[in-house]
């Protein structure tokens, strides 16, 4: 079982963009983290993260047919991206999604999702433990849809 860890704009700012609400850990200290997880989950993780939405849109259209799970942390896309959402959806692959942040108890532009629209389960405000739980419920998910 193969998933995604699809991650937006300024995440790869991790560990120096506004640590009182997004921690110090970075980037890629949240990839070897994830990497580790997924090992233990029994999953095999592949991450990808961009500032452009076409890219992210570019990433969700390549995992058709080979991703089993989409994991989301669209970031800032989450609350404009019809794009990113219309990707997901042409896709149909089982996407959750993550923000490390509670974005219910920000400004409220945060209150909307497009992304999660698409997605069968949000994780929010867990910090890195949100991108775990999401794995863990995209394998029940998957797992199960396999048995069907």
């Amino acid at each position: 079982m193969k998933f995604l860890i699809l991650n937006g704009p300024n995440l790869n700012m991790l560990g120096i963009r506004e640590p009182d609400i997004y921690g110090t850990l970075t980037y890629d200290g949240l990839c070897g983290y994830l990497a580790e997880e997924a090992k233990r989950i029994g999953v095999e993780a592949e991450f990808f993260q961009s500032n452009s939405e076409g890219e992210l849109v570019t990433a969700i259209q390549k995992a058709y047919g080979r991703i089993d799970g989409i994991v989301i942390n669209a970031a800032a896309y989450t609350h404009t991206s019809v794009a990113i959402l219309d990707a997901l959806k042409a896709v149909s692959i089982p996407a959750a999604e993550v923000h490390i942040s509670d974005v219910t108890k920000r400004e409220d532009f945060r209150q909307v999702s497009y992304v999660g629209m698409a997605c069968c389960c949000k994780f929010i405000g867990e910090g890195k433990l949100g991108y775990v739980h999401a794995m863990e419920r995209l394998k029940e998910i998957v797992g199960g849809a396999a048995l069907s």
